[in-house]
C-alpha cells in the first residue's frame, strides 16, 4: 500500500528524524529499534512497508532539510553517517515540502493545503496520504463550538486534511481535530483521526507507575515533575500560553490511571544549552499499610527526537491501514501512543497496548 505522510512542520526536528528515519529504513542503513510496529504482536501484513512511505508536508521556515538534518547530527541526535549517506535523498525530498499556505480566509488556506496534499498524493501515485501535525504546541482553545473561520491552525490543518480525504493525527497537545463540527466532518468525508500530543518520556514512565500504585492500593499523595528541556520545542513551551497546555496534557493521565488526583504538577522550564534532549525528574510520595509514609524518585533524561519520530512512522502506518479497513471517526485504539487520547479508553499503558494489538488483528490481510 502506497502511503505518503504529510507533515505539518516538515522541516522541524521531529519531522527530519523521522524523514531520515523512513529513508534510512527504506535503504536499510539502520533496524528498526524504536517502532513499536515491528513487534510481532503489531508486525501485520495490513500495515504499508517501510519501502512504501513517501514524506512530504509543510513549514512555515525554509532551512532545507538536508541542512537541518546536518544540524541534528552535529547534536548528536541523528548519526552523521546516515545523513551523510543520504544527502542525495534528502536533496530530492525538497520537492516534497511547501510553504504553509496563507490566503485572506481560512476556507481558501484549506483549501490550498489539500490542494497540495492532492498533488502530493497524485504525483507519487499514493493510496493514501496520513496528515500529522508535528508543529509547535498551540495555546489552549475553549470555544468548543468553533467552525471554520475561527479556528486555530491544528484545527486548520485537520479540516483541510479532512478536505482532501486524508485522515489526520495531532502529535502535539492543540486542539487538533477535537473540536464536534470537525468529527462530524470527518465521519462525513469518511476518515479517521487520533490524538493528542505523543507520549515519549516523562509521562510514559507516568502510564506505567500510575497503574501499579491503583493495583497495590497504595495511596498518592502527591507527583510532581520537573522537566527540562530545550531545542524549538522548549523555546515554544517558554510561552506560558503554550506552556499550559502541555502542562495539562502531560497530568491528565494521573487522574485518570489513579481515579482521583493527587496534589503537585508538572513544571517545564526552558534550557536552550541542552538542545534537543530533555530530562525530567518526578517525585512520588505514597501512603502504604497503617499509614506509612514513603516516596519514589526517577529522572527520565531522553532524546526528543529519537523518542518521538518513530512513533510519527508506526502512526502513519496503523493510521493507513485502519482507513483502508473502512475506519471513521477517531481511533481511540491508538491511544498508547498520546498523552490525552481522544475518545475512551483506559490511560494504564498495558491496557492501551492490549487495546493497540486488537486494532491490529482486526485488519484484513490485503493478499
Amino acid at each position: 500500500m502506497r502511503t505518503g505522510i504529510w507533515l505539518i512542520g516538515a522541516r522541524g526536528s521531529v519531522a527530519v528524524t523521522a524523514t531520515v528515519g523512513a529513508l534510512a529504513l527504506k535503504a536499510r542503513l539502520t533496524d528498526t529499534t524504536g517502532c513499536v510496529t515491528e513487534l510481532p504482536q503489531l508486525n501485520s501484513p495490513a500495515l504499508p512497508a517501510w519501502g512504501d512511505l513517501v514524506l512530504g508536508g509543510h513549514d512555515i521556515v525554509s532551512t532545507p532539510v538536508v541542512k537541518k538534518a546536518e544540524a541534528l547530527a552535529a547534536a548528536g541526535v541523528l548519526p552523521g553517517r546516515l545523513v551523510a549517506a543520504l544527502t542525495d535523498e534528502l536533496t530530492a525530498h525538497e520537492e516534497n515540502v511547501r510553504p504553509l499556505p496563507a490566503a485572506d480566509t481560512q476556507e481558501r488556506t484549506a483549501q490550498l493545503i489539500a490542494a497540495d496534499i492532492h498533488g502530493f498524493r497524485a504525483r507519487h501515485s499514493l493510496d493514501v496520504v496520513v496528515v500529522i501535525n508535528v508543529s509547535t504546541t498551540e495555546p489552549i482553545f475553549s470555544d468548543r463550538k468553533a467552525t471554520l473561520g475561527s479556528l486555530p491552525g491544528s484545527s486548520l490543518a485537520a479540516y483541510a486534511a479532512f478536505s482532501a480525504g486524508c485522515p489526520f493525527i495531532d502529535f502535539t497537545p492543540s486542539t487538533g481535530a477535537r473540536l464536534p463540527f470537525l468529527d462530524s466532518y470527518a465521519r462525513s468525508r469518511g476518515v479517521c483521526y487520533a490524538g493528542n500530543d505523543g507520549k515519549t518520556g516523562e509521562t510514559l514512565v507516568k502510564s506505567v507507575l500510575a497503574p501499579m500504585f491503583a493495583m497495590r492500593h497504595l495511596r498518592v499523595r502527591s507527583w510532581s515533575g520537573l522537566n527540562l528541556l530545550g531545542g524549538g520545542d522548549g523555546a515554544n513551551l517558554a510561552d506560558p500560553a503554550a506552556n499550559a497546555a502541555k502542562v495539562a496534557s502531560k497530568q491528565r493521565v494521573l487522574g485518570d490511571a489513579l481515579g482521583y488526583e493527587p496534589s503537585g504538577t508538572s513544571r517545564i522550564d526552558y534550557v536552550e544549552e541542552i538542545g534537543d534532549f530533555k530530562t525530567a525528574w518526578d517525585l512520588v510520595t505514597f501512603q502504604g499499610f497503617l499509614g506509612t509514609g514513603m516516596r519514589v524518585e526517577f529522572t527520565w533524561h531522553g532524546c526528543d527526537s529519537a523518542l518521538a519520530a518513530p512513533l510519527v512512522l508506526d502512526l502513519a502506518r496503523l493510521t493507513a491501514a485502519a482507513q483502508r479497513s473502512g475506519r471513521t471517526g477517531p481511533l481511540p485504539e491508538l491511544g498508547f501512543f498520546f498523552k490525552d487520547p481522544i475518545g475512551d479508553g483506559p490511560s494504564a499503558l498495558a491496557e492501551q497496548w492490549a487495546q493497540l494489538a486488537g486494532l491490529v488483528a482486526s485488519f484484513e490481510d490485503p493478499a
